[in-house]
């Protein structure tokens, strides 16, 4: 099973898209703009995008659909990205490793890992 399927599971996907959604290989921009930050995440199944504050508590749509409630921080050089709603929460840390960006998604137990390479 590729690691994104539990996590979206987790997330109450329906199976459909959590199948569509396997299948993309989605291009992630991270822009930087005096104190906002904008994530910008891009395929061929959907386009996403957040503009936020670091530390400060914004309304979200996911690419599922959920509306949530997210914070993102700044620790020890990874973004760290909570969101909450309905009485769950999931976390996604974005840090950057040998030049690539690792995504680790957390849902209660169930942790997947994305790794992202840079386009030349």
């Amino acid at each position: 099973l590729p690691a994104s399927l539990p996590y979206m599971k987790a997330l109450d996907v329906s199976f459909a898209t959590r199948q569509i959604a396997n299948l993309t290989k989605p291009t992630t921009i991270i822009e930087v703009n005096g104190k906002k930050i904008i994530i910008k995440t891009q395929s061929t199944f959907k386009n996403t995008q957040i503009c936020f504050t670091l530390g400060e508590e914004f309304e979200e749509t996911t690419a599922d659909s959920r509306h949530v409630k997210s914070v993102v921080t700044l620790e020890g050089g990874k973004l760290v990205h909570v969101q909450k709603w309905d009485g769950k929460e999931t976390s996604l840390v974005r840090e950057i490793k040998d030049g690539k960006l690792i995504l680790t998604l957390t849902m209660g137990d169930v942790v997947c890992t994305r790794t992202y390479q840079k386009e030349n």
